[in-house]
């Protein structure tokens, strides 16, 4: 902290001055807290994840140089929640001069405003009083499309004119929001959608860290963090970031999907956290989880899909609570807890997919974007398999299908039928799924289905859908 306080104790500047506070910009702050954190060992973005090599080293070193950021990349690859958790390295509290004529919170020792330097210089310090900012109200975040110059920058202010203020005074304008983050952070999403002007009033503060509105000559010594984010396909299009914002930012910090489908599945369980408890309780086989995953990787890697909007790790996370839900309500019309999920639950994925996927309408194979989800959950199903197959070779599951046996299933079928259609569950059942299959017919009935739909993606069984439910047979 800056030289700073335990607790926020000092009510006036007088009490202040005696503690020793002592004032910092706020990127020495960050500096200095995120310095302490990082010798101690801190766990220094909790919650993120599949970043360490990549991504954070790089957020590391622009705290340590002091920049200005840009986190570049496609929708869903967390940079808000990056640009987020960048407040944890501020203090706790900072102190401000509390007075309600000034416009922005006023650092004690370096006024910036003509109003807060003369409350300084014209006041006894006992009576200048003090209040303490907390470090969860000093960032901001604006979306581009829309913003203003008047939003984020400032405006002269028609009613104070009227009241008789000179319109060169500062106390004519109505600040915006970046003057207002005066000693914090300011994050601004979507930045090549934003109007040229506000722009170039972005570059006049990133090189002179002042603020000049409609060409007055009042200038504000801003103190502030500014933040960017961006996708790559506008970003680099020409004319959509004027070349000297462009150069004045300190540093761009690329982000991407999960390298690993473990990495998703890590994520989605951190989302979900305790949603899958609770009296009507789901368990979920690590098989549905890939599966759930998979379907996200055949997107990103489709070619019926646009790769430059990206598949969003919210891709992920509505397939899944679409999933878990379903299950949740097999589980309470039949009373069955836990409720296990199946492959025919993914049969409601149209509702959490549809319009999260945008189409590459310049291919030459047109498809509809509900075809598209069903290549796309067909792939995964089928790669997921292939895997369970090599790893723990499934012959004794699947010869049981090529006897003759038909089965139905579907997603509000009781879990008891699929247990009177397979009687015997051989060995291999329980190693393959690393679960107690044998003795629970909810993960059964979900097993027998991952079986079923794999061996049809392989041609190994037909399968003929009707009225919502489906028969697989040999």
């Amino acid at each position: 902290m800056s030289t700073n306080l335990t607790s926020p104790e000092p009510t006036n500047l007088r009490d202040l001055l005696s503690s020793g506070w002592q004032s910092k910009t706020v990127k020495r702050e960050i500096r200095d807290n995120f310095s302490r954190m990082l010798a101690a060992g801190d766990e220094l973005f909790p919650g993120i994840v599949g970043y360490d090599d990549t991504v954070i080293p790089e957020i590391n070193l622009a705290l340590l140089a002091g920049h200005d950021m840009l986190f570049l990349g496609e929708k869903g690859q967390a940079k808000s929640r990056l640009m987020r958790q960048l407040v944890r390295f501020l203090d706790p509290h900072v102190p401000y001069i509390d007075d309600p004529e000034l416009p922005v919170h006023e650092d004690p020792l370096a006024p910036i405003s003509a109003a807060g330097r003369r409350i300084v210089e014209q006041r006894d310090p006992a009576e200048i009083p003090i209040a303490w900012w907390p470090r969860s109200e000093r960032y901001a975040e604006r979306l581009s499309p829309g913003t203003k110059f008047a939003d984020i920058i400032g405006e002269i202010d028609p009613a104070k004119l009227t009241g008789g203020v000179s319109m060169s005074a500062e106390e004519a304008l109505a600040l915006g929001l970046i003057p207002r983050m005066h000693r914090g952070i300011f994050a601004m999403n979507e930045l090549p959608e934003l109007d040229d002007l506000v722009q170039v009033g972005l570059f006049n503060i990133l090189e002179e860290r002042d603020v000049q509105i409609r060409g007055y000559p009042i200038r504000f010594d801003v103190d502030v963090m500014i933040l960017f984010s961006a996708n790559p396909a506008t970003y680099n299009r020409s004319g959509k970031v004027i070349p000297q914002l462009k150069d004045r930012i300190g540093t761009i910090v690329q982000t991407h999907y999960p390298q690993e489908r473990d990495q998703g599945i890590e994520i989605l369980q951190q989302e979900v956290g305790e949603d899958l408890g609770g009296e009507f309780p789901v368990h979920v086989p690590l098989f549905m989880y890939q599966i759930i995953e998979e379907i996200t990787n055949r997107a990103r890697q489709s070619k019926y899909v646009d790769q430059a909007s990206g598949v969003s790790a919210r891709f992920s996370l509505a397939n899944f609570r679409t999933m878990v839900a379903s299950a949740r309500q097999r589980g309470i019309v039949h009373g069955e807890s836990p409720a296990v999920p199946r492959i025919s639950d993914l049969g409601h994925l149209y509702a959490s997919s549809l319009g999260k996927l945008e189409l590459d309408l310049m291919g030459t194979h047109q498809m509809s974007e509900r075809q598209v989800l069903d290549n796309v959950v067909a792939e995964a199903i089928q790669i997921v398999f292939s895997e369970y197959i090599e790893e723990h070779g499934l012959a004794e599951i699947a010869e049981i299908f090529r006897g003759g046996v038909r089965v139905e299933v579907g997603d509000m079928l009781p879990s008891r039928l699929y247990a009177e259609r397979l009687q015997n569950v051989p060995p291999a059942w329980d190693r393959a799924f690393d679960v107690n299959a044998s003795e629970n017919e909810a993960m059964r009935a979900s097993c027998v289905e991952f079986i079923l739909a794999g061996l049809y993606s392989l041609d190994k069984i037909s399968r003929a859908q009707k009225h919502g439910k489906i028969h697989y047979e040999t």
